[in-house]
């Protein structure tokens, strides 16, 4: 049976647990988390002036690495359809003094408010999956990307490598969804959402076919942590 992606389910479930998703998110990667995100401003490094855009931003943590990378020289976009999420991404913000250069909108990545061509580039971080028509939201990122800009999806993914595979599978699969549910009280279940989405989601080839579909060109792949996290990075 196909995971429930519809645009109701999945925005309550990150509402329920938007107060502790940011401590729920570092304690189960065991701070990794920061790592993939700090390595994505890396490897898709910002060049010139012109904005970047982070999609299904959550709280704002890749949006707020962009903003570090960029030592607030470039405007930083955030959008969202959970406002709950939103709402402690702009708090954030203000304690770490970058709000003025960080911009948060409520939207849908599937209809996202921006002209084309706009930014430099167009980043999602383990949000893709819970669009509920992942191409939609994938030919909106490339709409707005800039000719010549970088379309970036970080994701989970299992690894290749034996014995990391099997182990990391009974980790993902049982220990995980117990202790997010444990600790952020979710009755929705959103961390055995986590791995079912996950083992929906297109990974590898699949997923460097479907950004080449959207218009994408010059697909790279970037295995994080064992395979734990894949990036695709794509050019428009």
């Amino acid at each position: 049976m196909a995971v429930d992606k519809s645009d109701q389910r999945v925005q309550q479930m990150f509402a329920e647990i938007a107060p502790r998703y940011d401590r729920m998110n570092h304690l189960l990667s065991m701070n990794v988390d920061r790592y993939w995100r700090w390595r994505t401003t890396r490897i898709v490094s910002p060049r010139g002036d012109l904005p970047i855009l982070d999609v299904c931003t959550g709280t704002g943590d890749l949006a707020f690495a962009y903003h570090r990378r960029t030592r607030g020289n470039v405007p930083i976009y955030g959008t969202d359809f959970c406002p709950e999420m939103l709402q402690i991404g702009r708090q954030k913000g203000e304690r770490t003094g970058c709000g003025g250069r960080v911009t948060f909108t409520q939207a849908d990545t599937q209809h996202l408010p921006f002209e084309d061509s706009k930014f430099q580039i167009v980043s999602v971080a383990f949000g893709l999956r819970n669009v509920s028509d992942t191409f939609a939201g994938l030919r909106e990122m490339v709409r707005v990307c800039t000719t010549g800009g970088r379309v970036a999806i970080l994701e989970f993914s299992m690894p290749t490598w034996q014995p990391m595979r099997a182990l990391y599978g009974i980790y993902f699969r049982y220990v995980l969804p117990r202790l997010g549910q444990w600790f952020a009280r979710n009755s929705h279940q959103a961390y055995n959402y986590l791995p079912e989405s996950v083992g929906e989601f297109p990974a590898g080839q699949q997923m460097a076919q479907l950004m080449r579909n959207a218009g994408l060109h010059d697909v790279s792949i970037y295995p994080l942590t064992f395979g734990i996290a894949t990036l695709y990075v794509g050019v428009k």
